[in-house]
């Protein structure tokens, strides 16, 4: 007999009115469907009014659902597959037929699904209103009906209207006349009258602004600013700003603010002017926001034990809440960096001077001091406003250099002193590191070096020294402390959360190692060492390289949330950003949340922002992918603007990407990828094999698989887009045959030959 319950218990009635049958699997389905917002475990049961042993029945169908990969865990709450975040950034598009508007997710990268449509409820709030061309922030529901939009939304907060600013490249034509070519392919081409070109000359990417459209025939426009010849690489990066809508002007009121401020005062401080911190940075860096030191522990209690301190930059001394300077960082929610320029997220004279831990210069700092056990285990911590004085500014390599028995005239005479206690102390903290076992995926990060004129000059992948583990493990230490202090004083913050995997992508990477002869626990909740061990098991192999890119593909994306659920890729309970205020809003955030609850001085977190956590943490979550995704389109910009001129050259690369229509391979020289369509790949069908990352012919049993070292010819480069199209020269391998009998008794699905060999996009791995 089937479960059935009418409806969930409606509020106000008592126990005894309530249904007591158990809920079906649509019941369920439908309950998180309707409620985004409360739609945790304990939300579902009291729905419903189950207890006892009716408990155990849900958390049996939760995972039965998990499994099939009809819900996933978000934060504290469980979604249907697929579901838009409970509050979220939106751009609206257009109006529907009866006049409302309808928008789309700003970020959207669920791998072939097409982005949902949302229905905006209107809004009596002046300050929420918003039109066609906004982003804006809202909260999300479901819509009820069967029809029209599978969303609605209710503004919270409309966050900029897209300026009517366009980018393009200045063309002339056979006739004489000047034509704006849009960056953008969708966008029609501008007219450009002679006297409106401010000295842009044909070939120039330039910023131009409509100044006239009718309702017939080309729209004209005026040259607002010429960014770059667009045979300049330097360009390029000018592209992507556009594209995403990242600020890269700051407004008069903001550098007004910022060249007005005054260095920080001793008020509220402790004297640490006589501690020899140092900072340690790439060579190149401009801005220096954190300082270590440590020193052994003479605790009698705590043999072989360390006192490690972090000093980092005190932002929340000149960007006070509600400021001008303080609207336009959360506005940019991050600096973005690109090969050749960054956009920061604060002036120069607050991010390069007043806030720089510059050395021997007083610079005001939040510092927080942590004493750990030989074995690294922390035993206790305490924060500190403090004003410091920077003993040293060293480059990694340089401090490197000197452990390893090589000082220089600066490290020379403070290696005995400062250096070597440092490495001590991270020594410990090694220790406790492994013991508590992060996830370590090995995927080096290739850097592009340019040359004076902006030319791509080569790609490296710089050595990861103990130097980097070192600053790295003291942060994360730094970032637990300061999350652990607040939740102690139990201060509202912003986490940084990184969920497990979902129950699905669990399930998909047990399929692809089972062909690799490797197990993976099933029905249980998986901790980052059990990754870690399949990592080892395939170390210096032929799959290693492979199996690091679908386990990291396997991960969930990390955020910011005011909701704590831990930090999966760390393996920490609580985790929070407070090493980079220069760069990142949330650290200024925590740093805000902790001067408040400790009582530390001026520039504490106020009940508005506390009220705006949720808001805070969804704008500066979107900031984040927006900017690794510009991060990511120039880069590929480059390498293809750097391979225009080798069109039929070979390379070598590995194949990177598998989707239904072709493969994404990444060179191994630049990394950049460039996509083989596979109506190109031979004469016969090729299989779409998604569990393998592969594609298999359907008659060889010979095909092409994720991780595969091949050659390849290039074809195609198109600068402006990004984009590289390849033609295999590499034959293809025979399949294992655990993945050919996987064929017989799967619904793969097949390829088409004679289609357009077009370039998508495709998706990219993320970082964590």
């Amino acid at each position: 007999m089937a479960r059935q319950i009418s409806k969930p218990p409606k509020p106000g009635r008592t126990s005894q009115d309530r249904q007591t049958h158990l809920p079906t699997r649509d019941d369920i389905l439908n309950f998180i469907n309707e409620n985004p917002d409360r739609a945790g475990k304990r939300d579902i049961a009291k729905a419903f009014n189950l207890k006892g042993d009716s408990r155990i029945f849900l958390k049996d169908m939760l995972r039965d659902l998990a499994d099939e990969g009809l819900i996933e865990k978000r934060a504290k709450r469980l979604t249907t597959k697929g579901a838009l975040p409970h509050v979220a950034v939106l751009d609206i598009t257009g109006r529907e037929a009866d006049g409302g508007l309808i928008a789309k997710p700003a970020e959207w990268d669920v791998t072939g699904e097409k982005a949902p449509q949302i229905l905006i409820r209107p809004s009596r709030d002046k300050g929420a209103a918003a039109g066609v061309g906004d982003r804006v922030l809202a909260k999300i529901f479901p819509s009820p009906e069967k029809t029209g939009p599978a969303y609605t939304a209710r503004v919270m907060k409309r966050l900029e209207h897209r300026p009517d600013a366009v980018l393009g490249v200045l063309r002339r034509t056979s006739d004489g006349e000047w034509r704006i070519e849009p960056v953008e392919r969708r966008q029609a081409e501008l007219v450009v009258d002679s006297g409106q070109l401010n000295e842009a000359k044909a070939g120039d990417l330039v910023e131009v602004e409509i100044t006239r459209a009718g309702r017939y025939g080309l729209a004209h426009a005026s040259v607002r600013q010429i960014v770059g010849s667009i045979d300049s690489e330097k360009a390029l990066s000018m592209i992507a700003i556009h594209a995403h809508e990242i600020p890269h002007v700051f407004p008069e009121a903001v550098l007004r603010e910022a060249e007005e401020a005054k260095p920080a005062s001793m008020t509220h401080r402790e004297d640490w002017r006589s501690l020899p911190l140092v900072t340690i940075d790439p060579a190149d860096a401009k801005d220096h926001d954190d300082a270590v030191f440590a020193e052994p522990d003479s605790d009698p209690s705590n043999p072989g034990g360390h006192i490690v301190t972090v000093a980092i930059a005190d932002v929340a001394a000149y960007v006070l809440p509600g400021s001008a300077l303080d609207r336009e960082a959360l506005k940019r929610g991050n600096s973005v960096y690109f090969p050749d320029r960054v956009v920061p997220m604060l002036p120069e004279r607050i991010s390069n001077d007043l806030c720089s831990l510059k050395e021997l210069v007083d610079r005001p700092a939040l510092a927080v001091r942590m004493i750990f056990t030989a074995e690294g285990r922390k035993r206790s911590h305490s924060f500190h406003r403090v004003m410091m004085r920077s003993a040293a500014r060293l480059a990694y390599s340089q401090a490197q250099t000197a452990i390893d028995g090589a000082p220089d005239d600066k490290t020379g005479p403070i290696l005995d002193s400062i250096l070597k206690p440092l490495w001590d102390a991270y020594a410990a903290l090694k220790r406790g590191r492994d013991q508590r076992e992060p996830l370590e995926l090995d995927l080096p990060e290739k850097k592009i070096l340019l040359t004076p004129e902006g030319k791509v000059d080569k790609v490296v992948i710089p050595p990861r020294l103990d130097a980097h583990k070192l600053i790295e493990e003291f942060m994360i230490q730094a970032n637990v402390a300061a999350a652990e202090t607040l939740e102690r004083k139990r201060q509202a913050l912003i986490f940084r959360t990184h969920d497990a995997p979902s129950m699905a992508k669990q399930e998909s990477l047990r399929e692809f190692l089972r062909t690799l002869d490797i197990s993976l626990a099933k029905g249980a909740q998986l901790r980052p060492g059990q990754f870690n061990q399949i990592l080892k098991r395939v170390q210096g192999s032929d799959h290693e390289e492979l199996v690091n890119q679908v386990v990291l593909r396997s991960q969930s994306q990390a955020e910011y949330s005011p909701d704590n659920i831990g930090h999966f890729g760390l393996n920490l309970s609580r985790y929070a950003h407070f090493t980079s205020p220069i760069r990142r809003y949330a650290d200024l955030i925590v740093h805000r949340a902790l001067i408040g609850s400790l009582g530390l001085g001026p520039g504490g977190i106020t009940p508005d922002e506390e009220a705006r956590l949720e808001e805070i943490a969804a704008l500066i979550s979107a900031t984040e992918r927006r900017a690794m995704a510009a991060e990511r389109e120039t880069v590929d910009r480059l390498i293809a603007h750097h391979l225009a001129t080798q069109i039929d050259s070979e390379f070598q690369g590995r194949i990177s990407g598998v989707i239904k229509s072709g493969l994404f391979v990444a060179l191994a020289t630049y990394g950049a990828d460039g996509f083989i369509p596979i109506s190109t790949l031979g004469n016969e069908y090729y299989l779409y094999d998604e569990a393998n990352h592969a594609l298999t012919g359907e008659r060889s049993g010979k095909g092409y698989r994720l991780g595969d070292i091949v050659d390849v010819k290039l074809i195609e480069a198109l600068p402006i887009a990004g984009a590289l199209r390849f033609e295999m020269v590499s034959e293809p391998r025979p399949m294992p045959a655990s993945m050919r009998s996987h064929h017989k008794s799967s619904r793969a699905m097949r390829g088409q030959r004679g289609r357009p060999s077009g370039i998508p996009r495709g998706k990219r791995k993320g970082r964590s």
